[in-house]
């Protein structure tokens, strides 16, 4: 089914959208949660928890992408999850290495001026990706939203993992500097 009929099914308040939804997109929400969390109960219920906040947020939302808008959802629920079991076991993992790196260019906002700040730091992140040669902004991609480790980005793509290391950060310093060009500092 086409994704603006099953957002058209939400807006309807037709409970068959998910089914549509779990059927079309289950296991890329399945994947996103597991890749972080590591755990299949954890990242079943994010899954679930992904259609119930998409049933609760359409309308009013009316996502172009619903499969962006699926993957940003779960990515979000599943983070809360792991910040939730890592304040409880201090752990590691990938999600904490690449939050750490990702730290060197963009921090958590805290207060209601950073917050409108990292709206401004979402559009210029955004266009900063898109000015990415393909290969590069996958990789940024793969490591920073999606999670996977150097080694798992390198056998997806064919690299060594010090090139996969060295395009991280040089990218990352791309960023940092378009950002510092923005008069964003970290």
């Amino acid at each position: 089914m086409e994704d603006s009929r099953i957002v058209a099914l939400y807006w309807e308040r037709d409970e068959s959208a998910l089914t549509h939804t779990r059927e079309k997109y289950g296991a890329y929400c399945h994947a996103i949660a597991w890749q972080i969390l590591h755990s299949r109960e954890d990242a079943a219920e994010c899954e679930n928890d992904t259609y119930l906040r998409a049933w609760n947020n359409m309308p009013p939302d009316r996502p172009q992408g619903l499969r962006a808008y699926l993957g940003a959802i779960t990515r979000r629920l599943s983070l809360d999850r792991w910040r939730q079991s890592r304040a409880q076991r201090r752990g590691g993992g990938e999600v904490a290495l690449s939050l750490e790196e990702l730290g060197e260019c963009v921090s958590h906002p805290d207060t209601v001026p950073e917050a409108v700040e990292a709206g401004e730091i979402a559009a210029i992140l955004s266009d900063f990706l898109r000015s990415l040669p393909s290969a590069e902004c996958d990789v940024f991609l793969r490591r920073y939203w999606y999670f996977d480790s150097v080694a798992q980005i390198a056998r997806r793509y064919g690299y060594s993992e010090s090139k996969v290391k060295m395009t991280l950060k040089r990218t990352r310093d791309s960023l940092r500097a378009v950002l510092e060009k923005e008069g964003i500092y970290v």
